[in-house]
């Protein structure tokens, strides 16, 4: 098997220009890090735009307005469900949405909501199977299994779903930040050195999973990581990111800048409130391994 990463944003566009759009930007440090939001923001200046970072521990009201918010609360929701002050941060940005209906999400929170919650972005997954049939794209088989479950039921689902209890297995322990990046060195992304590298997957086959997938998530920024069969070259989603690490995409800061006007001009022609979603996208297929 050999892993790649696929990388959902906008559509690109040179020389993209907005004029007096203002592009309210909340992330982690250690996002903005690895963004380099600071230069992301000279080249909105740049192309007549101004991205204002969003400091939610103070009322945002007076750091407004803004025409689009661009984020990651994915953490601060995560947080949320066991630390108040987390809670509080969010309740402060949901009622200063909630009072400026005009400013758009990208992306909006209740799809993000959905890949915080394993079972929930698991059956999305399992739809490709289906969905994405023609085009050898497939999900690996999951099992959910209620606390109410007795053995027995829970042992005939796992037969129909092909799957073995893990017990019949060695546990695998890993740190999923120490083996899905471009410089990660473990023995599970080792490869043989004689094992043949696998052909890139066709742009076709892509595009039609991230087709698919923006319109199951309604979302824009996101990350999908996929395993090829080195024999029969199918392509297994595993996982899917929010708003995840864009290194290594070409033109990504055009393509985010281009994606923003795009949704901004549907949100004005449209005359209502947008999801942030777009019927075109710019996708960067990375491999960790070098």
């Amino acid at each position: 098997m050999d892993r790649l990463s696929v990388r959902v944003c906008g559509p690109s566009a040179a020389g993209v220009r907005m004029s007096e759009r203002r592009v309210g930007c909340w992330l982690s440090d250690k996002k903005r890090r690895r963004m380099n939001l600071d230069a992301f923001i000279r080249f909105c200046a740049h192309h007549g735009v101004e991205v204002v970072k969003i400091d939610l521990t103070q009322p945002l009201g007076p750091q407004g307005p803004f025409d689009i918010i661009l984020h990651k609360l994915s953490d601060v929701i995560v947080e949320a469900e066991h630390d108040s002050q987390s809670q509080q941060l969010l309740d402060n940005f949901q009622s200063y949405v909630s009072a400026h209906p005009d400013t758009v999400l990208l992306d909006p929170l209740p799809a993000m909501a959905k890949l915080l919650d394993r079972f929930i972005s698991g059956r999305i997954m399992s739809q490709l199977n289906s969905s994405l049939r023609d085009w050898r794209i497939c999900s690996p088989p999951c099992l959910e299994v209620h606390s109410g479950s007795d053995l027995s039921s829970i042992q005939q689902a796992v037969i129909r779903q092909g799957l073995t209890f893990p017990l019949n297995r060695k546990t695998i322990f890993f740190n999923s930040q120490k083996v899905s990046k471009p410089e990660s060195n473990s023995n599970l992304t080792s490869v043989d050195e004689h094992m043949v590298d696998p052909p890139s997957p066709s742009s076709d086959a892509v595009a039609a999973l991230v087709k698919e997938l923006r319109a199951q998530l309604g979302m824009a920024l996101f990350g999908v990581d996929v395993i090829v069969n080195i024999g029969t070259h199918a392509l297994t989603v595993i996982d899917i990111n929010i708003f995840p690490g864009y290194e290594g995409m070409p033109q990504f800061f055009s393509s985010l800048l281009s994606h923003i006007q795009s949704v901004l001009d549907k949100h004005a022609a449209a005359g209502s409130h947008t999801t942030g979603g777009s019927s075109e996208e710019t996708v960067g297929v990375c491999h960790p391994r070098s």
